[in-house]
């Protein structure tokens, strides 16, 4: 690349990255359904038909968002499983990694939660079943071997735990504030704290 041809190549792609960034925030606050592109351009400070030159429909930037958000968590959760030395370290930097997924993808979680079944109706996003499997499976595994060598309970039911966990992981994307007294280390370490130890006194 010719240093004449790389600035305006890196200034593409990070106006492309602000146009993203824009986009997730009107998806996850708005609903996928809701925003239309004149929103996008409208919020981004451009005419419509000049995020054509970026993206060529909404569909387009919904997908790349999730993607990104997708395979950073897949990579993350493959390191971790490879890496740990028991179930109960595997388990609780597998929480540490979601809530810190919550710091980097926001709009991609929240666009995931709210949208993943609706946009899994189309083909392009076919994908997206077959990956909410496959970090269920990766979080049974993870259960599911701390319950056979004694870590953690053997009369919870491994599915019923991951859903909890999940659900109460990503929700807090509703409710964190990124500038408030709690950090996104504090709040994963006090839920580990519950989940491990429980609420009642001994």
């Amino acid at each position: 690349m010719s240093a004449r041809n790389r600035p305006a190549r890196e200034n593409g792609s990070e106006r492309r990255a602000e146009l993203l960034a824009i986009a997730g925030e009107l998806f996850a606050t708005r609903g996928f359904l809701a925003t239309t592109v004149r929103d996008i351009a409208d919020a981004a400070g451009i005419l419509s038909g000049s995020l054509y030159h970026h993206f060529d429909s909404k569909e387009a930037m919904v997908d790349e968002i999730l993607r990104e958000f997708l395979d950073d968590q897949r990579q993350a959760n493959a390191k971790i499983i490879e890496e740990a030395e028991d179930p109960r370290t595997a388990l609780t930097e597998l929480i540490k990694r979601s809530y810190a997924a919550l710091r980097q993808h926001p709009a991609a979680i929240a666009i995931f939660q709210n949208e993943a079944n609706y946009l899994a109706q189309f083909e392009r996003f076919d994908y997206l079943p077959g990956v909410a499997d496959e970090f269920e499976k990766t979080w049974l595994k993870v259960l599911q071997e701390g319950q056979k060598s004694g870590v953690f309970r053997e009369d919870l039911n491994a599915k019923l735990t991951y859903r909890f966990i999940r659900d109460t992981v990503w929700t807090t994307v509703h409710w964190f504030n990124p500038n408030g007294k709690l950090s996104i280390k504090s709040i994963a370490d006090q839920y580990i704290n519950i989940l491990c130890d429980g609420i009642v006194t001994r």
